[in-house]
């Protein structure tokens, strides 16, 4: 039976099931960390611990996931992805599980080690994802994946706060730790045992260690910074521009916040269709948005009108970025992605950790709070340059081949 050519284009557009699976995982454990700042007033209370020392949870997290992650690459690369899915993911579940029986302190631990964890599941599961697609489909497989995030924001951490208003809130984090133990059976079940990489060389730790010392590594690396300061310091004082400028009942606020990350995941639809072939118009454009939609931000926060479609393009906007960041570290970094993976995972939470200190330097100085959104507009007109110099190493790669190939009959002559 002849198939038809159009189910075959169809059949072959689909991702595999595995890749959505890895989605759900990055959801589930992604949950945790946008639920513990809607319960940190909760935790503190019960811990009996001042409200500053709880958000060293917050903290101790970022630290985990920044300092821990890549060495923790390094580590499991000869183990086989699906082992190591499988162990980041049970490591997660019950550091979580301690946290939730101790005290403060074996609380914090625990935060620190679900933070190694969470990025070392992270960077697997993006490479994962890319063994399991073909080459035209890294950045919208990595898309997929990374969505799983933007579902946790808009979804996961709300979800896990409501919960744990009626259940206290260790209630939330039970949740997530029953989710996270749901994304392990499915990794168990979904992900192929063979899947380490066919497309890739055999894992090594010295190729890995070169590897990501390349500068245009590095050039993606700090714009995975730059941009992801850019709109987190906007979303991180989001709240408070809203109830103090523009004035919208407390009430409307979760849902204009969720605008946000609806229009995240608009953002990882879009970028991750037009990355596989136009990288960085992705990161141009989105990196251009920002700029440009902070400022509007800034200018009309005083008309509700305004600000909430403005919200909505600028979630589009910051996230249309990652499928790219994701796109180009693989096409730098092909044979050795372990280690570049968990250090882009790293890349993102440094950009969002460096925030509070950004707002901070300005606040403190007597700046109106509208600055976060030019401080913003900023960083993402800096990352500018860097994507135009990467682009334009792009372009000299083929004309270097071509000068090669030419001298070559000489040289053999």
């Amino acid at each position: 039976m002849t198939r038809n050519p159009v189910e075959t284009s169809r059949s072959s557009a689909r991702l595999p099931v595995g890749v959505y699976l890895l989605a759900f995982s990055l959801f589930a454990m992604g949950s945790a960390e946008f639920l513990l700042a809607g319960v940190l007033p909760a935790v503190a209370t019960d811990l009996e611990v001042p409200l500053s020392s709880a958000g060293f949870l917050i903290t101790a997290f970022a630290l985990g996931v920044v300092v821990g992650g890549p060495p923790f690459a390094v580590l499991s690369l000869r183990w086989p992805r699906r082992t190591a899915l499988i162990a980041t993911q049970s490591a997660f579940a019950a550091s979580i599980a301690a946290g939730l029986l101790g005290n403060y302190e074996v609380l914090l631990l625990s935060r620190v080690i679900s933070g190694v964890a969470y990025a070392g599941f992270f960077a697997v599961a993006s490479v994962t994802a890319i063994s399991l697609v073909t080459p035209d489909r890294n950045a919208r497989a990595s898309g997929v994946v990374v969505s799983g995030l933007s579902v946790a924001m808009v979804a996961g951490g709300p979800a896990g706060t409501l919960l744990s208003h009626f259940t206290q809130w260790r209630g939330g984090f039970w949740a997530v730790v029953a989710l996270t133990l749901v994304g392990l059976i499915g990794c168990a079940v979904g992900i192929p045992a063979a899947s380490t990489g066919s497309r890739t060389a055999r894992p090594s730790v010295s190729r890995e260690l070169t590897t990501v010392r390349t500068p245009r590594l590095w050039g993606i690396y700090g714009i995975t910074i730059l941009t992801t300061a850019a709109y987190m310091i906007t979303f991180n004082y989001l709240s408070a521009m809203l109830a103090d400028i523009t004035g919208i009942p407390a009430v409307w606020i979760p849902a204009i916040l969720a605008l946000f990350g609806i229009g995240a995941f608009v953002g990882l639809s879009i970028g991750g269709r037009i990355s596989d072939r136009r990288p960085h118009l992705a990161l141009l454009s989105g990196a251009a948005a920002i700029v440009i939609l902070s400022v509007t931000l800034m200018i009309t926060i005083g008309n509700a009108w305004a600000v909430i479609p403005t919200v909505f393009l600028l979630g589009v906007a910051a996230f249309v970025l990652n499928p790219a960041i994701y796109g180009r570290v693989f096409a730098i970094a092909g044979d050795a992605p372990t280690l570049a993976g968990a250090t882009t995972v790293s890349a993102f939470q440094l950009g969002i950790s460096c925030t509070p200190v950004l707002a901070a330097v300005a606040l403190t100085h007597g700046a109106a709070l509208t600055w976060v959104c030019l401080i913003g507009a900023v960083l993402a007109a800096i990352a500018v340059p860097l994507i135009l110099v990467d682009r334009a190493s792009l372009d000299d790669a083929p004309s270097r081949t071509i000068a090669v190939q030419t001298t070559t009959p000489r040289n053999a002559q």
